[in-house]
């Protein structure tokens, strides 16, 4: 039997080959911890990017009279922005690339709100549920996060914050809707 060498000339049995092996294990493990945890936050940039778009499209479709609805939609989109730079300074510390575009739903409700928006006209409340509805889908993909077995801890912590301070804004969001009804 011959003894196969590697690493300068480690043998296979001896303790620095385990040493190796577990280095090189490691490593990989860790590797593809940071892909998928910072695949868990792609997304999460991704519905951020859908709530700056959608709210984008909510102001072009408010009437004058609804203009006091005009902050809390600016407010709403500042929110994403500067989530999304946290979460983007985190995938970046990964050692992975920020993503650019939306999610596909997200294309699918931007849809949905033309449409909705076409045979409602651009009243109050049609806008309001349709931003609800985006701020349901944000809260759903957190969830999502949140029980991904992807993230470490400090990620988590970080994801719940944010979680909360969208939640925040969902309620808001819902409050009008519903004294707008």
């Amino acid at each position: 039997m011959h003894d196969v060498q590697f690493k300068d000339n480690c043998r296979i049995g001896s303790p620095m080959a385990y040493f190796f092996i577990y280095t090189q294990k490691h490593l990989i493990m860790e590797t593809l911890t940071s892909k998928d945890a910072a695949g868990v936050l792609n997304d999460l940039i991704k519905i951020n990017n859908d709530r700056i778009e959608g709210y984008e499209k909510a102001l072009k479709d408010l009437k004058p009279e609804d203009n006091d609805l005009q902050l809390v939609f600016l407010k709403a989109i500042d929110q994403s922005r500067k989530i999304r730079m946290a979460l983007g300074r985190e995938i970046q510390t990964l050692g992975e690339a920020i993503p650019e575009g939306t999610t596909g739903s997200g294309a699918i409700h931007k849809a949905w709100l033309e449409l909705k928006v076409s045979f409602t006209g651009h009243n109050r409340h049609a806008i309001l549920a349709s931003c609800e509805f985006g701020e349901d889908a944000a809260q759903k993909a957190y969830e999502s996060a949140l029980k991904s077995e992807h993230l470490p801890e400090y990620l988590s912590r970080i994801v719940l914050e944010e979680k909360e301070e969208l939640n925040e804004v969902h309620d808001h969001i819902r409050i009008l809707r519903d004294r707008s009804a």
